[in-house]
């Protein structure tokens, strides 16, 4: 590969793209809320939001020192991430309060990605993610759902025209922002019907006494900041 290629290619990643139009920033926005609130709907395209979710448990982990054993990603868009080491502390802590959280902090960096010109670095950064998680995936339906999300990143990034790329990332970016607030609702419902009784929340409960609704209000305030501070940047006001 020669010097001009690799000199493409980075200016290619890691230059900057036009802004789309006003008009199909609040179109990818409307078709990601078509994704969040119908229930038939959500309930495919939650699958990527335990992606986001299960992959803030594993990175955290990574980060404070853990050994991470493995992530499985269910059919019922349920997930599990298998971590060893202290069972106690920050570390422990941190791992636990980043799982519900981890699709709005994405969103928020990937609305500061496009709202600075990044349409590609966001395209391939996100493929790059999903390949690292990959590695750690361990059981068939979660390889196939990171599979076939990443296969999507790809073909987008390759195959489509710059149009359709900045489409696809908005909307992608709308989609974590936006789905990121409906889990903890969600959460929050299963817990008023006595349900969700080994949650993250009580998790966090157990290690740090404080009560699991001041973790769940955490969790609402940070999906629903990260939503109301993406959405500005996406927007451009």
């Amino acid at each position: 590969m020669d010097t001009d290629h690799l000199t493409d290619i980075w200016s290619r990643v890691f230059g900057t793209q036009p802004a789309p139009s006003l008009w199909l920033v609040i179109v990818t926005a409307v078709l990601a809320l078509g994704a969040v609130v119908p229930h038939t709907a959500w309930r495919l395209a939650r699958n990527a939001i335990t992606i986001a979710h299960e992959g803030g448990h594993g990175l955290i982990a990574l980060l404070t020192g853990r050994r991470l054993d493995g992530i499985r990603l269910h059919s019922d868009t349920s997930g599990l991430t298998v971590s060893r080491g202290k069972p106690t502390g920050l570390g422990m802590v941190l791992t636990a309060a980043a799982g519900y959280i981890a699709p709005s902090l994405l969103g928020l960096a990937g609305a500061a990605l496009l709202a600075a010109g990044h349409i590609t670095a966001l395209l391939w950064g996100a493929t790059a993610l999903l390949l690292a998680l990959l590695i750690m995936i361990r059981n068939a339906y979660g390889v196939l759902t990171v599979v076939l999300t990443g296969a999507a990143f790809v073909l987008v990034s390759w195959l489509t025209t710059a149009d359709v790329q900045a489409a696809f990332a908005y909307a992608v970016v709308w989609f974590l922002l936006l789905g990121g607030v409906r889990p903890p609702f969600e959460l929050m419902g299963k817990r008023r019907r006595g349900g969700a009784v080994d949650s993250d929340p009580d998790q966090l409960a157990r290690l740090t006494h404080v009560p699991a609704a001041l973790w769940l209000g955490l969790f609402h305030v940070v999906t629903l900041c990260s939503l109301i501070g993406g959405g500005r940047w996406l927007l451009g006001l």
